[in-house]
């Protein structure tokens, strides 16, 4: 089958998105479909890679969000993707492109929407204040479930705002996580000295520095850590509009900020030698650079009213949206012996390798994947409604 995917908000500084993107085109393929993925940029082109087909098509700036394009044309996508001709479409946006259903529905194509945040969530974050953003997220989910066939969330907790409309057509389907390339025994003694002593806690953020993302909450947990006498430093991988905030933030702070860090091997290196990682946004969906932290044996502290608590299990800790907090929950990991921890936290990983990810979305799309069903130690059952 021909996989047709459509995603915005891809940027080359891109985290979770285009590491969800890359994984499961290349399981598609993996398993005999052809998938083909359709994403803005500068100008137009096309490139065969490990996940298929990737065409360019210019989108413009979002304004605000440190070089995400969009995709507003309508009319040259849908020519392309009546050129395309897809068996499937699926489709990681649920603002310009949401047209796309109505498309795939007039023609007899299946189509999939994979909600990547939540409206709801991020409506109250953004939202004037007096207003909430509820009836809007409502009207807005409403109509993206009745448009596609199928809508895939990853977490209960994102699945919570359609459950909540009673929709009939959501799945949901737990991302995962190369846990060959991120693994404890990539620790680094070398790299950590370039960052800490050995008696000063290495603590890493790695997102993108956006405001939904909280980052500046790590810099705050690392000042109530200092002011505690904890000597710990931090280490921020990211990009995005909050840097420059964030260097003022931490101007007299031991804070290294890295950038955007394209070489995975690298960043798998540094997860692996970190002692705590911290993830305090509060609407992340699923969060893979958590999950790739714990994959690296590394423990994370995340934000209480993030779907990360249901990612994390007991390999890490919860804390409130607030510095004390999070620096409460970061010096008790680290009172927390060194072997249990990281075991703890790479046993979590295990339970969402790629593979059963991959099997769970063929199965969303209607499509049974060949060869066996992944070993249940990995696989993670994915909710079902009734079938639309």
């Amino acid at each position: 089958m021909r996989i047709v995917r459509l995603a915005n908000y891809v940027a080359p500084a891109s985290g979770g998105l285009r590491t969800a993107l890359r994984e499961l085109g290349a399981g598609y393929l993996a398993a005999g479909h052809e998938p083909v993925l359709v994403i803005p940029g500068p100008r137009p082109g096309r490139e065969y890679t490990r996940q298929g087909l990737v065409i360019t098509v210019p989108g413009v700036i979002v304004p605000g969000t440190g070089g995400y394009r969009a995709i507003t044309t309508r009319r040259p996508l849908r020519q392309l993707l009546d050129d395309l001709a897809p068996d499937r479409l699926e489709v990681s946006d649920r603002t310009t492109l949401r047209w796309t259903g109505r498309w795939a529905r007039e023609r007899g194509v299946r189509s999939m929407m994979v909600s990547h945040d939540s409206l709801a969530k991020l409506a109250g974050m953004f939202a004037p204040p007096g207003m909430t953003g509820q009836w809007l997220s409502d009207q807005l989910n409403a109509s993206t479930a009745a448009s596609y066939d199928v809508v895939v969330c990853t977490t209960s907790w994102a699945s919570a705002e359609f459950r909540r409309l009673h929709v009939r057509n959501l799945r949901q389907v737990p991302l995962g996580v190369d846990l060959d390339c991120f693994q404890p025994g990539h620790r680094d003694t070398q790299l950590r000295a370039q960052f800490a002593a050995p008696d000063e806690p290495l603590l890493v953020h790695c997102s993108r520095l956006s405001p939904e993302k909280r980052p500046e909450r790590a810099i705050g947990a690392l000042a109530e850590l200092r002011r505690r006498g904890v000597p710990a430093r931090l280490v921020v991988a990211g990009d995005g509009p909050r840097l420059a905030g964030l260097c003022a933030q931490a101007r007299d702070l031991p804070v290294r900020f890295l950038r955007y860090v394209t070489d995975r091997a690298v960043l798998a290196r540094l997860l692996a030698t970190a002692d705590v990682v911290i993830a305090p946004g509060p609407a992340e969906t699923f969060g893979l650079s958590a999950l790739e932290a714990l994959a690296s044996g590394t423990p994370v502290v995340v934000n209480d009213t993030s779907a990360l608590p249901e990612v994390i299990g007991q390999a890490g800790l919860t804390a409130p949206d607030n510095d004390a907090a999070f620096a409460d929950a970061i010096q008790c990991l680290l009172d927390t012996g060194v072997e249990l921890r990281r075991a703890r936290a790479r046993a979590r990983a295990e339970r969402f390798g790629w593979p059963a990810a991959v099997s769970g979305f063929l199965a969303a799309h209607g499509l049974v994947p060949p060869g066996p069903p992944p070993s249940p130690a990995t696989a993670t059952p994915y909710w079902a409604g009734g079938a639309r």
